[in-house]
């Protein structure tokens, strides 16, 4: 069974005690969550992850990308991006190769790491239609979900999956005043897959049939926003509410089956749009985890976009997103090294810390009161520690000793020693 229909149950799993011990929430809570859909813990059966929760009243999680290309294939260095991202606080990897060699790049990954490994199985199907058919765009229906059972068997904790991408859906994108048009790499698969065959996506009209095959090995389905604005311009339109309004109900047929499910969401979005898509996501996916790559709120910061992605990511977290997918200084640019990886976390996590503080979530609060005496008290070691980066601060400080008790910035000026030594 899968968690949800346990759930359903009143049955307390492992993986349940595990995340309400985590989060200190309350287990009954947590299994209420669970059974309404409004919280997930993807885990494969077949899988040796560990337990992580997402969703409502849960702290924000941090997903980071990896993973080659036909570019650049690489099984090590991807490995070390994944471990990279983990130490630095992702609490879920998911690998997007494309490569020749996306099943080894998966399989290392996954022995590599202990948090859950989400995939887009539609890439595998397009590997495989390019060798046997000579282009990605030559994939038929037996691809795409031997691809999904395929993945599932090797025990991936969740997938994503462009199910709104529909017939009507290509006609409106093709009479729409969107500049950059379809920027997602799946949902552009399955887009031209459509007016190819001149067909319903498959993973829309078969949709029972991928449900069978996520309960059997309790495979969380990401129901992916293959419309999502690839820039500021294209930002809440109508094809992207649309695929919205579809993913919505595809979420209530999957709850119907005791699936686990969450919604993909923008983007680039500009700042005073942000709080409204996370609210129309909630109410139209009857709060269903929300799941947002960014969103970014300026197209004009190509090697930053780590911090113009942090900026949307604290707010859309703060507004309701439960899931944020890091982007990293390489996005729009290249295939991001090991410390780009590192910095698309960082960022990540300060933007999942901002909004759950916002929101009284987790530890947020205790996190940071214990920051705060560990200022007070010129307690360098316990400030290095409670830090997202270890390392980066510690360096600042050293490069110029100095008294215990004050730091560079304001030498024997220091705020805190003149109150301490004369009040």
């Amino acid at each position: 069974m899968t968690q949800m229909q346990q759930a359903l149950k009143g049955q307390i799993t492992d993986e349940m005690k595990k995340v309400a011990e985590m989060e200190d929430i309350d287990i009954h809570k947590l299994v209420r969550g669970l059974a309404e859909g409004r919280i997930i813990i993807p885990k494969n059966i077949e899988g040796k992850s560990r337990a992580v929760g997402i969703g409502k009243g849960l702290a924000t999680k941090i997903n980071a990308n990896v993973g080659s290309s036909s570019e650049l294939e690489k099984v090590k260095w991807e490995v070390e991006k994944a471990k990279a991202a983990v130490k630095y606080g992702a609490d879920t990897v998911m690998d997007l190769s494309t490569g020749q060699d996306y099943e080894k790049v998966r399989k290392a990954i996954m022995e590599s790491v202990d948090v859950p490994i989400g995939t887009v199985p539609i890439y595998e199907a397009g590997i495989t239609a390019s060798k046997k058919r000579g282009a990605v765009i030559n994939m038929d229906e037996d691809d795409m979900f031997h691809a999904i059972e395929n993945q599932a068997k090797a025990g991936v904790d969740f997938i994503t999956v462009h199910c709104g991408i529909t017939m009507d859906l290509i006609e409106k994108v093709k009479t729409s005043n969107r500049i950059m048009g379809i920027v997602s790499r799946g949902g552009s698969f399955l887009a031209a897959w459509i007016l190819k065959n001149q067909e319903e996506n498959p993973l829309y009209s078969n949709y029972d049939y991928l449900l069978e095959i996520a309960a059997e090995y309790d495979v969380t389905l990401s129901l992916g926003d293959g419309l999502r604005p690839g820039c500021l311009h294209d930002a809440s339109d109508v094809p992207q509410i649309q695929e919205l309004v579809t993913l919505g109900g595809l979420v209530e047929r999957a709850r119907e089956k005791g699936v686990q499910v969450m919604v993909e969401g923008p983007g680039h979005v500009p700042i005073n749009q942000i709080q409204a898509n996370m609210q129309i996501q909630k109410t139209v996916c009857k709060e269903a985890p929300f799941y947002v790559l960014g969103p970014l709120v300026t197209d004009l910061a190509p090697g930053y976009d780590h911090i113009t992605s942090a900026i949307g990511g604290a707010i859309a977290a703060a507004s309701g997103a439960d899931f944020l997918c890091y982007v990293t200084p390489a996005e729009h640019l290249a295939i991001p090294n090991v410390e780009d990886v590192k910095d698309g976390v960082i960022a990540s996590k300060i933007a999942a810390e901002a909004a759950d503080v916002a929101k009284g979530v987790g530890n947020a609060w205790k996190r940071e009161l214990e920051m705060a005496h560990a200022r007070k008290d010129f307690d360098w070691e316990k400030q290095f520690e409670l830090a997202f980066d270890h390392e980066k601060p510690r360096k600042c400080r050293g490069r110029k000793p100095t008294e215990e008790d004050m730091c560079t910035m304001c030498g024997e000026f220091c705020a805190l020693r003149l109150v301490r030594d004369n009040i």
